[in-house]
C-alpha cells in the first residue's frame, strides 16, 4: 500500500525500482529484529563493565566490592549472549548499532536499574527460572520497547521501520516467553515462511499497479454519490488492492481480504474510511459472486 502510494506521489512509473525498495524494506525487518533483541545482550554487557569498574575504585563501597550478580547472571540474558543463531545473524548482517551508539544502551540500563521492576527483582532472596524469564520479558515490554528515545533513534536510522517496530517487538516478546528451563536457545526466525510467502508482496504490488485502471472501474459505479476525485487516495489504493486479491489471488479467503484492508483503512486513512470501504467491498463481493467472477480454491475460502 505504501509503495503504491509512494509511486503515485512521486509520479514515477519505474516499477522495478519500487519493487526493489519494497523487497529491501521487508528484508530490513530482520535488521530491526536483531537490533532490538541484541539490546538485551548489550545492556547486560554494560552492567558487567560497570561492576568491574566499580570494584576497582579506590574507595569502593561494600556493595561495589560485592555486587548483586542476579541481573548479569540471569539465565535468559546469559543464554542470549551465548546464542549462536543470534551471533551469526548479527555478524552476517553486519549489525553493530550498539557498539557505535552505546549511549542509548547506557540510557536504557539506567532506566532499568531505577525501575521498580528491577528493584523488586534484585531484592528477592531467591528466584525461580520462571521468575527470571518473567523479569526479562517484562523488562523488554515495559521498559525497553516503549522507550521514546529508542523509538526516535530507530525512526531516524530507518524511516520504514516505523510500522515494523510493533511487529518485531511482539515477536521478540513471544519468543522470550516461550523459553523454558530445558530449552533456553532462541532461533532467529526467517522473514518468510516459504517461497510463496516471499513472492506475495511483490506479486500483489505488481498486479495492482499494472491493473489500476481496470481495478478502479470495478468500484467507480458502486460510488454514485461520490466524485472519484473526492475519495481519499489511500482509500482508492486499498480498494484496488482488495479487489486484486478477490480476483487474482485464489488462495486468499474473502473474509481475510476484507478484514485486513479494513484494518489498513482504520490505521492509515480517514476516520470514516473503513465504513465506506466496507460498504463498497461488500457490494462488490456480492456482485462478483453473482457473476461467478470469484474463484477461490480450498475449503472455507468463500
Amino acid at each position: 500500500m505504501q509503495s503504491i502510494y509512494a509511486m503515485h506521489q512521486s509520479g514515477s512509473d519505474n516499477l522495478e525500482k519500487q519493487e526493489k525498495f519494497l523487497q529491501a524494506s521487508i528484508e530490513n525487518i530482520v535488521d530491526l529484529y536483531l537490533i532490538m533483541l541484541s539490546s538485551l545482550v548489550e545492556i547486560r554487557k554494560k552492567e558487567m563493565e560497570y561492576q568491574v569498574l566499580a570494584q576497582q575504585k579506590h574507595l569502593a563501597t561494600p556493595e561495589e566490592r560485592n555486587p548483586n550478580l542476579r541481573f548479569i547472571n540471569n539465565p535468559i540474558l546469559v543464554a542470549l549472549d551465548a546464542n549462536n543463531s543470534l551471533s551469526i545473524a548479527l555478524e552476517n548482517r553486519k549489525i553493530n548499532n550498539w557498539q557505535a551508539n552505546d549511549d542509548t544502551i547506557l540510557m536504557l540500563l539506567q532506566i532499568i536499574k531505577q525501575s521498580e521492576l528491577y528493584q523488586k527483582y534484585m531484592a528477592k532472596k531467591a528466584v525461580t527460572f520462571e521468575e527470571e524469564r518473567f523479569f526479562v520479558a517484562d523488562m523488554f515490554s515495559e521498559l525497553i520497547a516503549p522507550n521514546e528515545k529508542l523509538y526516535s533513534y530507530l525512526e531516524d536510522f530507518k524511516l520504514t521501520w516505523v510500522d515494523d517496530i510493533p511487529v518485531v517487538n511482539t515477536q521478540i516478546l513471544k519468543q522470550l516467553k516461550q523459553i523454558t528451563h530445558e530449552e533456553q536457545s532462541l532461533k532467529v526466525p526467517p522473514i518468510y515462511k516459504d517461497a510463496e510467502d516471499k513472492d506475495f508482496a511483490v506479486d500483489l504490488f505488481r498486479k495492482t499497479v499494472l491493473n489500476e485502471t481496470e481495478l478502479a472501474k470495478e468500484f467507480i459505479d458502486k460510488t454514485p454519490n461520490w466524485d472519484i476525485d473526492r475519495i481519499a487516495e489511500l482509500d482508492t489504493i486499498i480498494m484496488k488492492m482488495a479487489i486484486c486479491e478477490f480476483l487474482k489471488f485464489p488462495s486468499i479467503p474473502i473474509k481475510v481480504t476484507i478484514n485486513e484492508y479494513l484494518e489498513l483503512a482504520k490505521e492509515y486513512s480517514t476516520p470514516k474510511s473503513s465504513i465506506f470501504i466496507n460498504g463498497i467491498l461488500d457490494n462488490l463481493v456480492k456482485d462478483f459472486q453473482l457473476k461467478n467472477r470469484i474463484n477461490k480454491v480450498g475449503r472455507g475460502l468463500m
